[in-house]
């Protein structure tokens, strides 16, 4: 039987559906969806298989304009996702349609993507009427000359399986890159501490999501088969870590509770979480932060 193996990246603006993409494909939870921008940070990467092609999907951070070193890290790690690929898909959402990021994104493709291939995925179609979708098919593949065009909804699944076919028959033939139970390469570390800042997000509002990160920094394989995580969440000022603890620690208690269940799904046993807040005032300017969560800290200065 001849294999095929190679990388597929995700791009878009935040919140074009890139994370619940990858997760349908992959069939298992391994990047975090919420409803707020710049979610991902690090260029998680999902395995999936289709036959016999394993795909290596980069989700990477949404494309925006930067501000901070953070948001500069963050997309020099999209666009180095996109450098490394064999295939690139831009994920468009249909009701937005051609917004500025997306043309900004348009403009960068044609240097950015070297020899590889680029499929357009036109995201959430179950919101706008079939007209719209014709029209902005047309207008996108103007733009830019796509190789293929898909219409999907990652959300509910609708169009994803042709796209995941046809990018299998597009992976170059060789050995797979990971071993067929494995479904992502994220250490398990940040993978839990990537579901706890998920449910943070989730739970605090405006702001403040984006001045925290989490941290594993324990991890320990018990005899009864459980394991005990140890986690800090570092935030910026004192106002923060009120916050996060809520009245009475109740924040921190819920959301420490929602991050154990799924980390007990995800690893199929018994967990025991243990979060802890800490003020750290300059974490956004600290370059071990950064290797914590996959960027190149360095990369924030441009």
């Amino acid at each position: 039987m001849t294999t095929r193996a190679g990388f597929v990246a995700l791009i878009g603006e935040p919140n074009a559906g890139k994370s619940t993409l990858t997760n349908w494909m992959v069939g298992a939870k391994v990047s975090i969806v919420t409803h707020k921008v710049q979610t991902t940070r690090a260029r998680i990467r999902g395995v999936a298989l289709e036959g016999d092609a394993q795909l290596v999907l980069v989700d990477t951070p949404g494309l925006f304009r930067p501000r901070r070193r953070l948001d500069r890290a963050m997309i020099a790690a999209a666009w180095s996702g996109v450098a490394d690929a064999d295939v690139v898909v831009l994920l468009v959402e249909a009701h937005r349609g051609i917004t500025d990021g997306v043309r900004a994104i348009l403009d960068a493709l044609a240097e950015r993507t070297g020899r590889a291939k680029v499929a357009l995925a036109i995201n959430k179609i179950d919101r706008v009427q079939s007209e719209v979708l014709l029209k902005l098919t047309e207008d996108l593949n103007a733009a830019y000359p796509f190789t293929q065009t898909f219409m999907i909804s990652a959300e509910k699944g609708y169009g994803c399986a042709d796209l995941k076919a046809w990018l299998a028959g597009e992976m170059p033939e060789g050995p797979w890159l990971y071993p067929e139970d494995q479904i992502a390469d994220l250490p398990l570390r940040m993978i839990a501490a990537e579901m706890t800042r998920e449910k943070l997000t989730l739970r605090l509002h405006q702001e403040l999501p984006y001045q925290l990160t989490v941290e594993t920094e324990n991890w320990e394989e018990r005899g009864d088969g459980s394991a005990r995580i140890d986690q800090v969440i570092y935030v910026a000022r004192d106002g923060h870590k009120g916050i996060v603890l809520g009245k009475k620690g109740e924040t921190v208690k819920a959301v420490s509770k929602a991050a154990r269940e799924e980390l007990e799904e995800f690893l199929g046993r018994k967990v025991h979480l243990f979060l802890q807040v800490k003020v750290r005032p300059n974490w956004l300017e600290e370059a071990e932060r950064y290797s914590e969560m996959g960027l190149d800290f360095r990369d924030g200065n441009s």
